[in-house]
């Protein structure tokens, strides 16, 4: 759905970019005859008369997207692209990190309130959808195996104990990737963007300098388009990487807090595990 929004948003721009230059030109011919004198024709009663948008002469943002250079053109697109997926990579993460964390705040309740272990293996073993579940799932799992063929020895245990811990550090490690991902895509946009825009804004200045050269004219109408252009570049720029920068260092930090719940819980629960270990091994 979001892949779908975004590609609508872009071919409309397309279409406002390339079709309504179009729309804004004079007729080519007007029609030939006697010169009719013709009396303007007021305002209805109570009705205020909106002024016309001049295209050739306006700041606001479109009619400035309008006139740009076609290369100009071509960066502000790209930039609103990496915005609008920017946000959308924001949105999900949120949303992500926010069911992750009621999640494990749940999990982490019925641990502790005193059922057994099988319990809920057999309640979260079909459904492990996040990571606090998916490494109890692990750990239990490969501590359930020692005892496949019956009761182990204490001399086996060292390597339970390894397999039981690796497990749980694989399985961290599997779901932190599943977090952390997107997460390049959105520190590329911070980190481009603004370069991008910069490239905008020297190509729009470029172009300012050579309408300047070809009128012989240096007057604030001829240079203020064009350097207005350049730096809506560089604006659109900022407008894209700033979010960006914001919202990965928060997802960094919410992510690396995360992680460290997990270890905390795959210790305790290691301990719990190799305890029991210790209490039903065989000498």
């Amino acid at each position: 759905m979001t892949i779908r929004f975004i590609a609508a948003a872009l071919v409309a721009i397309l279409t406002l970019a390339f079709a309504a230059p179009g729309f804004a030109q004079a007729p080519i011919a007007a029609p030939v005859g006697p010169a009719v004198q013709t009396q303007a024709l007021g305002a209805a009663p109570g009705v205020t008369s909106v002024p016309a948008i001049d295209v050739a002469t306006s700041f606001s943002v479109i009619p400035m997207f309008l006139r740009a250079d076609i290369i100009v053109k071509a960066v502000m697109i790209l930039l609103l692209a990496a915005s609008l997926w920017s946000w959308t990579i924001i949105f999900n993460k949120l949303m992500l990190l926010s069911n992750l964390k009621r999640k494990a705040r749940r999990f982490d309740k019925l641990f502790w309130s005193g059922q057994s272990l099988d319990e809920l293996y057999q309640q979260f073993a079909s459904h492990n959808d996040h990571p606090l579940a998916a490494m109890f799932i692990a750990g239990l799992r490969e501590w359930r195996r020692a005892f496949e063929s019956g009761t182990p020895r204490e001399s086996s245990l060292p390597g339970i104990k390894e397999r039981i811990d690796k497990a749980m550090s694989v399985t961290i490690l599997r779901e932190t990737d599943g977090m952390e991902k997107q997460l390049g895509l959105l520190a590329t946009i911070g980190s481009v963007s603004p370069f991008v825009g910069l490239f905008g804004t020297v190509w729009g200045i470029m172009n300012s300098f050579a309408a300047i050269a070809a009128r012989h004219d240096t007057t604030l109408a001829v240079v203020a388009p064009g350097i207005a252009e350049a730096l809506f570049a560089t604006a659109m720029g900022l407008l894209a990487a700033i979010p960006a920068v914001i919202f990965y260092n928060r997802f960094v930090a919410d992510i690396g807090r995360y992680v460290n719940q997990l270890d905390a819980f795959a210790d305790e629960f290691s301990a719990i595990l190799s305890r029991q270990l210790d209490e039903k091994a065989m000498p």
